[in-house]
């Protein structure tokens, strides 16, 4: 198996600019207010404590995935894998409120 030796300290792509957008997006919009809202419940009430730790540190506290690993003394792998899960599960929930 091969061992990767570079690692971006950033997610990149639609799935995160979305993120972005709803949390930090346009205000008055109500559907983008009713969006936030719901995306906030669910790190809340359906992450893990792991998870919602790290997407508070990512979107909330502005960290890299560097950074994060670091201050949880995790690797950055860890920390993508973390994201990535917690993500995908926000995202299975929000379709439903975004059809």
């Amino acid at each position: 198996m091969a061992i990767r030796n570079a690692y971006s300290d950033t997610f990149t792509g639609e799935a995160d600019e979305n993120i972005r957008e709803i949390l930090f997006g346009s205000e008055g919009n109500k559907r983008t207010e009713h969006l936030k809202r719901v995306l906030v419940r669910v790190v809340q009430n359906e992450l893990t404590p792991r998870q919602k730790e790290v997407i508070e540190m990512y979107y909330f506290r502005r960290m890299n995935i560097t950074e994060i690993g670091e201050m949880l003394e995790i690797t950055p792998q860890a920390v993508s894998a973390l994201m990535s899960r917690a993500r995908l599960k926000i995202f299975r929930i929000l379709r439903y409120y975004v059809q």
